[in-house]
């Protein structure tokens, strides 16, 4: 009797581990783009080259150390509280970059966090942004960079921990912070408005680094853009909403992003260098655009910054 009792509860413990580890297997699936759902699409370099500057693109890629923003071979160390991560090669090397990926590769990569062999990336790669990007905007892009030098080097693999280098982990995270939704345009405000929304939200990313994260590494909605430490671990990236910028004008913005030069006549620090560097590369307009949409992010309250730290030693 109790034999036969122990019996059904082993069975219905294993037929639980085995639907639960069913459903987890389903739940984290990596997400591709097929090729078949992209149409027929006649690249324009010039606007790829826009999306590389908007998108920040040699911020992390360019080989380190060396002035030719262009020579995307990678090899950037970022810290982050799961390990440290080791930003790959995009070059159009057909080796040891992306020479070899499909349009529908680059397309995935970008939108859903899915590597080509079928894996997750890791978010420090910021496709929670790049979700929200067009298409067609993606496809340039691609194009775009196959024009650019290869870089032959492979770079190493990352140091990240158990469990967090479990992969199929991602998944989760990902039904977790990704709504793989498109930027839906308000159609209250101006187009100007709208084009400083995109190029801020999807393109810039600029909320992944100016916005506070909770235990799991996913940006805190309600504090979004509000600022906080610095993900790399060293420093405090500034509130950009108008309870840190609000004595800045739309022009000091636009000046800023073309500059880095701060309204007290400093000048930027940090890892935001990097960011001028692609942001004065971009038209006037676009520059004004997100001048325009930043001043009107509404003011929020973020973290406390820790007595001491200087107040510009991330960004703006």
């Amino acid at each position: 009797m109790r034999v036969g009792m122990l019996r059904r509860v082993f069975i219905f413990i294993a037929v639980v581990c085995v639907a639960g580890l069913a459903g987890f297997w389903w739940l984290t699936i990596p997400a591709v783009v097929p090729a078949s759902a992209l149409p027929a699409h006649t690249p324009d370099l010039a606007n790829g080259r826009t999306t590389f500057n908007a998108g920040g693109c040699s911020s992390c890629h360019a080989v380190p150390n060396q002035p030719d923003r262009t020579r995307l071979g990678g090899g950037l160390a970022i810290s982050s509280p799961f390990g440290t991560f080791y930003v790959p090669n995009i070059s159009p090397d057909p080796v040891d970059g992306i020479g070899r990926w499909s349009e529908a590769d680059f397309v995935t990569a970008l939108t859903r966090g899915t590597s080509p062999e079928g894996t997750h990336y890791f978010p420090a790669f910021p496709y929670t942004s790049y979700q929200h990007a067009r298409i067609s905007d993606l496809r340039d892009l691609f194009a775009y960079l196959k024009t650019l030098p290869p870089v032959s080097g492979r770079v190493r693999g990352h140091d990240v921990p158990f469990p967090f280098n479990i992969r199929r982990n991602i998944g989760i995270w990902k039904l977790l912070f990704m709504d793989g939704k498109p930027l839906v345009q308000d159609a209250a405000k101006s187009p100007q408005w709208n084009r400083g929304a995109y190029l801020v939200n999807a393109l810039g990313h600029c909320a992944e680094c100016h916005s506070p994260r909770n235990a799991l590494g996913g940006i805190i909605p309600a504090q979004r853009f509000a600022g906080g430490p610095n993900p790399e671990g060293k420093g405090w990236v500034p509130n950009i909403t108008q309870k840190g910028l609000s004595d800045w004008s739309e022009k000091d913005l636009a000046y800023f992003l073309e500059t880095g030069m701060l309204p007290d006549g400093d000048s930027v620090g940090g890892s935001m260098t990097a960011v001028i560097k692609n942001t004065s590369q971009l038209s006037a307009e676009d520059r004004a655009v997100m001048a325009a949409y930043i001043k009107s992010l509404p003011p929020v309250e973020g973290p406390q910054r820790p007595k001491g730290k200087a107040q510009h030693d991330h960004g703006a």
